[in-house]
């Protein structure tokens, strides 16, 4: 039986190595192999000569900088791959250096992977937005699960797995995802169900239009109980905190999620229009969760 690899996509940040350590760590859990991935952009800038050496043969050569690029790229991801196995020494790993688009490539290996780590981009802590590459990877509809490593710690959280419940196909996979992580790491799941999209403060709006907190609680616990069922006779060892709250979905995930392992959501597979009209809970949390997320993505 052919085992698919975790991938992990490098691209020579600090971001990035973190979620080589962290893509290391999962694979090793799940006894899976880990590709780490770097994608070289093509074409080049200007300024780089290519040596063409034969069909099989690509130098690419930044003049006044010393060894050829790939060089030193080969090195770095050989240094990489020692890394991986310190930490854990039964780990299968493998390094591919590929010539393209980096979405584009890892979104091909992405087909054939059982999961797809990205770091988080560096302008991360200044402006909180995922870089175009992660961007475009997660709103794609194919593909592994997606887990953007956020945060600047180089080990992982220990702490609670969130994961978004909405009752609908795309969180009945996030439940799954976040249930089998939350087993394997020992760890408490808490499942959150959010529902309002109001502009202003929910509980002055409750209060407003007068309607029965008491109802409109006692229905969400049973939407949470309705998604949750099952799975605790699968998972006998996962203790499980339910989380029922009139916030945006975003907004309650995210303040759950601040001491957390990861976090996890669905993908509703909204286009970048309808996100930037309405908003997308997997999109802010991503772009704001100071803990690994993952993404399930729509199909």
């Amino acid at each position: 039986m052919v085992r698919k690899p975790v991938v992990v996509g490098y691209d020579l940040t600090e971001s990035s190595r973190r979620a080589v350590w962290w893509a290391a760590r999962e694979a090793s859990s799940r006894r899976l192999p880990l590709l780490l991935a770097h994608v070289l952009t093509w074409p080049l800038e200007e300024h780089v000569r290519v040596v063409v050496e034969g069909d099989e043969h690509v130098r690419i050569v930044v003049p006044g900088e010393g060894p050829p690029l790939q060089d030193v790229l080969r090195r770095e991801l050989g240094a990489l791959v020692e890394g991986c196995q310190q930490i854990a020494p039964e780990l299968e790993v493998r390094d591919e250096m590929k010539y393209g688009d980096p979405a584009e490539d890892l979104a091909e290996l992405a087909e054939d992977a059982e999961l797809l780590v990205l770091g988080g981009p560096r302008i991360e802590v200044e402006l909180g937005a995922l870089g175009s590459t992660s961007a475009e990877l997660l709103t794609r509809r194919t593909g592994a699960p997606v887990v953007v490593v956020r945060g600047v710690r180089e080990e992982p959280n220990s702490g609670a797995v969130v994961v978004g419940v909405d009752g609908s196909a795309h969180s009945r996979e996030a439940i799954a995802f976040a249930y089998d992580f939350a087993a394997r790491h020992g760890e408490e799941l808490v499942a959150v169900h959010a529902w309002s999209d109001l502009p202003l403060d929910p509980f002055t709006w409750i209060e407003h239009w007068e309607l029965p907190w008491g109802e409109v609680r006692e229905e969400a616990m049973e939407v949470l109980a309705s998604c949750l069922a099952g799975w605790s006779e699968h998972y006998p060892d996962v203790k499980v905190r339910r989380v029922v709250s009139p916030e945006k979905p975003a907004d309650a995930l995210l303040r759950e999620a601040q001491d957390a392992a990861l976090v996890v959501v669905g993908s509703h597979g909204r286009g970048p229009v309808r996100r930037a009209l309405l908003g997308s809970v997997s999109h802010a949390v991503v772009n704001r969760a100071q803990c690994p997320a993952a993404v399930l993505r729509a199909v």
